[in-house]
This record gives structure tokens, C-alpha cells and sequence, in this order.
């Protein structure tokens, strides 16, 4: 706990009032009424719980944030999400409040319990979920498995906690961009081609069907809508240039930050869309979708940063072995 506290104080840069004096240590109740609101999603959820009011919990949380001198969380339609500060004071409190319960758990039982490894991995948001999760499978085969924590955000936002020892690694669709500031080190997990998928009902719809779209891919693509990653995505830009390219100009109907989102409106039959190619009997599968083709002249990367040159974490080194060994193969 004491470790947790002296964290935590770092994200307040008003660790002196106006008189010079030091505010007194941290409240470890307001912090697990906001750890509460954030698990709940919601306020109204959290006090029901809590048995407070939904007023006295956000009085409660509102001193917190004063204390830190940062808000945790924002709006977001009837609810609440915690906002970058925010989610990084949750990863704190869930290890806060997880210690809690173990200790609990060693002194009811009479010996202390051994704990699972930590490993902190940060995923650069428009890094697709699949992908994610493969990178992250080898170490949950280790024995003992590690528990994992996964902040999820932007590059920048991720890499000053990587800076700050706070992640362990980061997996993104980028190498490391020069102007940062931050010493560490890119080490390529692998590349996968882009494959288009787009659902039957999709090609139905254009008088077309599976076997005529493949045969005529990728021409096909100029007579279905598009379903496009966002414009801050990695591949946008590649794909651009691809359609430049091939001189395709299909019509767009959505863009999308979140690729999950993004094939989940392909099952439904509103657009053709990219996606790694090495997960493509995945998502055949998991949305309902044919493979049109996938152009050798369009690919993708991915990445994994590190503070170190030479990996050397046992958990960070079998995600980066397998990802290059099983993940980013021919398949």
C-alpha cells in the first residue's frame, strides 16, 4: 500500500497548498469509490452498491480528483469513462485494491499465497483486438501465467508510462517515431498482408456472388462500399495509395477508430473492409464473411517497444519469439 500511495502521489504536480504546506496523505476510500464508479460504469450503478448517494459518491470522487489535481473522469452520454489520468489511476488501484485482497486471503488461510507474475503490456489503439490477443496468448501458456494488465491509447500516452516504467512493453502499428523524446527500442513482431472481406448478403445485394467477386478482385472492390480504419490508423494511408494505385475508386460509407466495430457493420452487409490476412479464417468465421483477395503490394506491420535493446522479461520474450514464430507466418 505504501508503494501505491507513493505512485499515485506522483500524478499531483499541487503537492503543497497555498501556504506552503504539504495536503495531508491520500484518502484510500474516495480512491476505491472511484475504482467502484469506473468498474460499475456508471455513478448511478456505483452508489446502488455502495450504498451512498449518487451526490456523495461524486462529492467523494471530486475530492480525489482535487487531490491528484487532475480530473478522472468525463461524461460520455448518461455515463461516465475515466479519462487518460484516469484509466492510469485505475491500473494503480486495481493492483492497490487486488494487494488489499490477498493479504485478506494470505491471513485467513494461515500462509501467504505466491503471486503470479505482473506483465504490463499497452496496445496502441488502432492495433486490430485479434491481433491483441494472439500476441498476448504465449504468455498465458507460461507456467506460472502472468497476470496482465493492457492500457489501451494512444502511442504518445503510451509511451511516457513505458518511459516511466510503467508498462513493460507496447505492441503498435508503428515503429517508434524520432520526435518523442523517449529512449527505447522498435523490434518488428512481424507484417501480414491486407485481405477484403464483405458479406454474401453484401454481394447479393450487387448482383454479384463469391466466386465472380474473387475472380474479378480486385476491380469488385469499385462496385461494393468501402468500410475504411480511421485516418490516424497505420494502414490508411497504405491503403490509399493502394486504390491510387490500382486506380480503384469505391464509394466510402464509414470510417472507423475501432476496427472491431468497423467488421461488425461488414457481417452486417453495410461494406466491404481490411483486415490482417493472417487472421483471415478467423474472421471468416467470427463475422460471417467471404475473403475476396488479399494484393501482395498491401501490407501491414507491427511492432513491439521496449526500454531494452536486448529483451530480456521472460513474458515479454516469448510474445515477441511466438508472434515472429506462429503469428506472422504464412498460413
Amino acid at each position: 500500500m505504501t508503494v501505491g500511495r507513493r505512485r499515485l502521489s506522483e500524478y499531483s504536480k499541487k503537492s503543497q497548498n497555498d501556504s506552503g504546506k504539504t495536503n495531508h496523505p491520500m484518502n484510500y476510500k474516495h480512491l476505491h469509490y472511484f475504482w467502484t464508479v469506473v468498474r460499475a460504469g456508471g455513478v448511478l450503478r456505483a452508489s446502488d452498491e455502495l450504498h451512498l448517494s449518487p451526490q456523495t459518491l461524486s462529492g467523494q470522487i471530486k475530492l480525489l480528483e482535487d487531490r491528484l489535481g487532475t480530473p478522472l473522469l468525463r461524461k460520455v452520454g448518461r455515463g461516465v469513462e475515466p479519462t487518460e489520468a484516469g484509466r492510469m489511476v485505475m491500473q494503480y488501484a486495481d493492483e492497490i485494491f487486488t494487494l488489499g485482497q490477498e493479504m485478506e486471503d494470505a491471513l485467513r488461510g494461515g500462509r501467504a499465497a505466491p503471486r503470479a507474475p505482473l506483465l504490463k503490456v499497452g496496445f496502441v489503439d488502432s492495433v486490430p483486438k485479434a491481433i491483441a490477443y494472439h500476441v498476448l496468448e504465449p504468455a498465458l501458456r507460461m507456467n506460472p501465467a502472468p497476470r496482465l494488465q493492457c492500457p489501451e491509447g494512444k502511442l504518445t500516452a503510451l509511451m511516457a508510462q513505458l518511459a516511466l516504467r510503467r508498462v513493460d512493453l507496447v505492441v503498435s502499428d508503428v515503429p517508434l517515431p524520432g520526435n518523442l523524446g523517449v529512449k527505447a527500442f522498435t523490434h518488428l513482431l512481424g507484417r501480414s498482408g491486407v485481405a477484403f472481406f464483405a458479406s454474401a448478403r453484401l454481394l447479393q445485394s450487387r448482383s454479384m456472388n463469391v466466386r465472380q467477386a474473387r475472380s474479378g478482385f480486385p476491380q469488385c472492390l469499385d462496385a461494393l462500399p468501402m468500410l475504411l480504419p480511421g485516418a490516424d490508423s497505420a494502414l490508411r494511408p497504405r491503403l490509399d495509395g493502394w486504390l491510387r494505385r490500382h486506380a480503384l475508386s469505391p464509394q466510402f460509407a464509414a470510417e472507423f477508430e475501432d476496427t472491431a466495430l468497423m467488421k461488425a457493420f461488414g457481417r452486417e452487409g453495410l461494406g466491404v473492409f481490411p483486415a490482417p490476412a493472417v487472421l483471415a479464417k478467423e474472421i471468416s468465421r467470427q463475422f460471417e464473411v467471404e475473403r475476396l483477395g488479399a494484393p501482395e503490394d498491401l501490407v501491414e506491420e507491427f511492432y513491439a517497444i521496449s526500454i531494452e535493446r536486448r529483451i530480456t522479461h521472460p513474458g515479454v520474450a516469448a510474445i515477441t519469439q511466438a508472434a515472429r514464430s506462429e503469428l506472422f507466418v504464412d498460413r
